[in-house]
């Protein structure tokens, strides 16, 4: 895929790659953060939770108050 994300410089190939994993017969998705959530009983339950998880990350990140732009020019 190549995109280019807002906190990119240039447009690159990103790869997507499968969220969820199987540890010791529970099902966990990691995250951006470099966090693993779970467990979760089944795959479908993972994956259900990873796109709840995007949604909760996305509205948070607009409904942050913006920063004084006195802030952002230094």
């Amino acid at each position: 895929m190549l995109s280019k994300r807002e906190q990119d410089t240039e447009t690159t190939v990103h790869f997507r790659s499968d969220r969820v994993s199987r540890v010791n017969g529970m099902y966990f998705f990691s995250t951006r953060e470099n966090t693993l959530e779970g467990p979760f009983f089944s795959k479908e339950d993972a994956e259900r939770e990873t796109e709840a998880y995007v949604r909760r990350m996305q509205a948070s990140r607009f409904s942050q108050p913006e920063p004084p732009s006195s802030l952002l020019n230094g």
